[in-house]
C-alpha cells in the first residue's frame, strides 16, 4: 500500500462523485440481480455503466499480489461461501436463495471510488437475511466512529463487537484500507481488535471500510483454480459490505450518498 495522504476538499469532492457512480450501480443491481443470470452478466452490467459515466473499472487488470494472473473482471462477484475476490464467470448461474457479494471500484478524474454490497437472489433463508442485516449494521457502526481523534482500531472494534454479539465471525485475512489517487493506501483497517490503537484519524483521511462476516468460523481458503477467490473454510455463508468514508471536522462523511432532493 502507498502512504497515507490527506485529501483537500476538492479531492474529496472528486472522490464523492466517483463513489456516487459506484453506489448508483450497486443500487441498480438490487433489481438486476435475480435467479437465472450469471455473474458475468453482473460484470458486464457494471462495466457498461462505469464506462458510460466516464470512468475506468478499478479492478480489471489489477495485479495479483503473488504474481499470478491479473484480475479479469470489473467486479468481484462472490457467491454464498465465497468471501471476496470471486471471479465473474458465464458458468456461474444465480439461483433462488443464493447471496451474492459484489465489490465494485472505479477510477475517474484521477481518483478512486470503492464500495460493496451483498444481494439476496430471490427469497433467501432467514439466517442468510440475518447475516446480511448484521454485516450492514456493523458497517454503519464502524462508520459512526470515523471522527477526528479516534484511532484506526476503533473502527475494527466496532465491527467485531456487533458481529460477535450476534453469533457470527469476522474474517481476519482481509482488511479495509485508505483510498485516494491510489486504490489501496495506508492505513490498513482490520475488522477486529482492541480499541484505542493504531493511527489517529485526522480530517482529510479517506477510508474504505469493509466488514467481511462469516456465518460460521472466520477462517478462509484461497481457490487454487483461479488464485483469487477466497472461501470460508467451513463452507458457511459470507457477507461483505463496504463504503468509502472521509474524515471531516464534523465527523464521518459517507462518499457517494445521494444528493438531497431540492425542497
Amino acid at each position: 500500500m502507498t502512504r497515507t495522504t490527506l485529501k483537500s476538499q476538492a479531492e474529496i469532492a472528486l472522490m464523492d462523485e466517483a463513489n456516487r457512480i459506484i453506489r448508483g450501480i450497486l443500487a441498480d443491481l438490487r433489481t438486476f440481480v435475480r435467479p437465472g443470470i450469471t455473474t458475468l452478466d453482473v460484470d458486464r452490467f457494471a462495466e457498461e455503466r462505469i464506462r458510460a459515466a466516464g470512468g475506468v473499472p478499478a479492478f480489471k487488470g489489477y495485479p495479483h499480489p503473488s504474481g499470478g494472473r491479473d484480475f479479469p473482471g470489473t467486479v468481484c462477484a462472490s457467491l454464498n461461501d465465497e468471501v471476496v475476490h470471486g471471479v465473474p464467470s458465464s458458468s456461474t448461474v444465480l439461483k433462488e436463495g443464493d447471496i451474492l457479494s459484489v465489490d465494485l471500484g472505479i477510477r475517474r478524474d484521477g481518483y478512486f471510488g470503492d464500495a460493496a454490497e451483498t444481494f439476496a437472489v430471490g427469497r433467501i433463508e432467514p439466517e442468510a437475511a440475518r447475516l446480511l442485516d448484521v454485516t450492514r449494521e456493523a458497517l454503519m457502526r464502524a462508520v459512526a466512529v470515523v471522527c477526528p481523534g479516534n484511532r484506526v482500531s476503533d473502527i475494527g472494534h466496532a465491527v467485531q463487537m456487533h458481529v460477535e454479539t450476534h453469533g457470527f465471525s469476522v474474517v481476519r485475512e482481509f482488511v479495509g484500507h485508505g483510498i485516494g489517487s491510489n486504490l489501496h493506501e495506508e492505513p490498513q483497517i482490520p475488522n477486529f481488535g482492541e480499541p484505542g490503537r493504531g493511527m489517529r484519524l485526522s480530517p482529510g483521511m479517506v477510508l474504505a471500510i469493509e466488514p467481511m462476516v462469516n456465518a460460521g468460523r472466520p477462517e478462509v481458503l484461497l481457490s487454487a483454480a483461479d488464485g483469487w477467490t477466497a472461501r470460508t473454510r467451513d463452507g458457511s455463508l459470507s457477507a461483505h459490505f463496504e463504503l468509502s468514508v472521509a474524515v471531516t471536522e464534523d465527523g464521518p462523511k459517507v462518499l457517494g450518498d445521494p444528493v438531497p432532493a431540492a425542497a
